[in-house]
């Protein structure tokens, strides 16, 4: 056995034990780091051939492993930006370069360009959300891009679907043909009014004044007009070119049994279209208003809830995230609008991407390919707004292994102290 070589199997000792108190150090510091996955220390022996009437101390080497894989606790907070993962998955973000990393640590803000950063700087990316809900690609990161609230600070949506019942009185004197709304005429009567506010492309209000006619026994005209085409409030509507004239007119037949729309043969018309084109928009604006609600009951006139859909401009004032991903942004307004859907990736061997400065990890060939999906499907985890993964490290445990790690250190020191002594015994005999 050489002496020598006890001394360098001491110092490979005293290394490996440095390397795990190293480990336990960053875990430590890293106890309170949103998404941090403890590292840990694994050990391997090193041997050297050896005679029957000689042995060699060989040595140990090292391992660091990382258990990404392990869940970490979920802590509520009072952001709806911050986000954990229960379950598998990473959030997937970018640099400022545009590369993308993988990681669990969700704490996300909207920084001063709109952009949803985590404390890291890293930029969480996602889908758009167009007309239709889109598609994950399960083998890259094509199509996802950096979220940006800005781009939707202020949207409008047209008018295209409403309704406005009423209940017309059944005793109503009939209007006489040639002196109706839809004649359009100064001399025009109608036996009851009431207006609706629609929403144009451009998210400008637009009031259209409904006409009830009596017609005959169990029939009614439904005419409109939009208002600011009248002649002082009344008519006749006119426009003056470029505009166009809006009217749209329908006739209703009800039941006398029901008192309700007549929906036998020949059955009544059950809603109105009006197609306002002046707005300038291609295709033209087109309004659907149901009527079906509407009676017929010898009572006073009386409107219902009139609802219509769209919006006028308004500046988004917070943001929503599902469980499933999807991101809405919540308007001034009290609307709500969908813009992009949050995807989650994910490799065979977690235990083995590469983790890099921010708390983000790169998938390796040991990690195996990207898979991408969304949260809630397949085996993807769900996500929770308004919480943080913490870390999974335990701190008693760490503080146990430094304890461990300083006296395995300390007999290594031992070792080497008795070697270096018989050195000096050694070198004391030439004397």
């Amino acid at each position: 056995m050489s002496i020598f070589g006890t001394m360098k199997t001491a110092v490979s000792g005293m290394n490996a034990q440095a390397n795990r108190l190293g480990t336990v150090g960053d875990n430590i510091a890293n106890s309170s780091t949103a998404g941090y996955k403890r590292a840990s220390t694994a050990f391997s022996s090193l041997v050297l051939p050896s005679t029957q009437g000689s042995y060699s101390s060989g040595g140990v080497e090292t391992n660091v492993r990382y258990s990404i894989s392990e869940q970490g606790g979920i802590q509520y907070t009072t952001s709806n930006t911050d986000l954990a993962i229960q379950g598998e998955g990473f959030f997937i973000v970018s640099d400022q370069n545009g590369s993308p990393y993988l990681t669990r640590a969700g704490a996300f803000q909207k920084d001063a360009n709109g952009y949803l950063v985590n404390t890291a700087g890293y930029q969480l990316m996602g889908y758009p959300y167009g007309s239709n809900p889109p598609a994950a690609v399960v083998n890259g990161f094509n199509g996802l891009e950096a979220i940006n609230i800005n781009d939707f600070g202020l949207v409008s949506s047209p008018s295209s679907q409403g309704s406005f019942p009423a209940n017309l009185d059944k005793e109503a004197t009939v209007v006489a043909t040639g002196t109706r709304p839809s004649d359009n005429l100064a001399t025009s009567t109608y036996t009851n009014k009431s207006s609706l506010t629609g929403y144009d492309h451009a998210g400008a209000k637009v009031l259209y004044d409904f006409y009830y006619t009596k017609t005959g026994t169990n029939t009614w005209e439904v005419t409109v007009y939009r208002q600011d085409q009248s002649t002082n409030g009344g008519f006749p509507y006119t426009a003056t070119a470029p505009a166009t004239l809006v009217k749209s007119t329908v006739n209703l037949t009800f039941d006398p049994n029901t008192n309700k729309l007549k929906t036998t043969a020949p059955a009544s018309p059950d809603s109105i279209t009006i197609t306002d084109p002046n707005d300038g928009a291609t295709p033209a604006q087109t309004i659907n208003i149901d009527l079906s609600a509407m009676t017929q009951f010898a009572s006073d006139f009386t409107p219902g809830k009139g609802i219509i859909d769209g919006n006028a401009p308004s500046p988004i004032t917070d943001v929503e995230i599902g469980g499933d991903g999807l991101v809405t942004a919540v308007y001034q307004d009290g609307g709500r609008r969908p813009i992009y859907q949050l995807a989650l990736a994910t490799v065979p061997a977690i235990d083995k991407l590469l983790p890099q400065n921010g708390n983000v990890y790169l998938p390796t060939n040991d990690s195996g390919v990207v898979t991408i999906g969304f949260p809630q499907s397949g085996a993807f985890g769900q996500i929770y707004s308004g919480a943080l993964e913490s870390s999974n490290v335990d701190i008693a445990s760490e503080l146990t292994e430094m304890i461990e790690s300083q006296r395995v250190y300390t007999a290594n020191s031992k070792v080497f102290q008795t070697g270096s002594d018989l050195m000096d015994v050694l070198i004391n005999l030439k004397r």
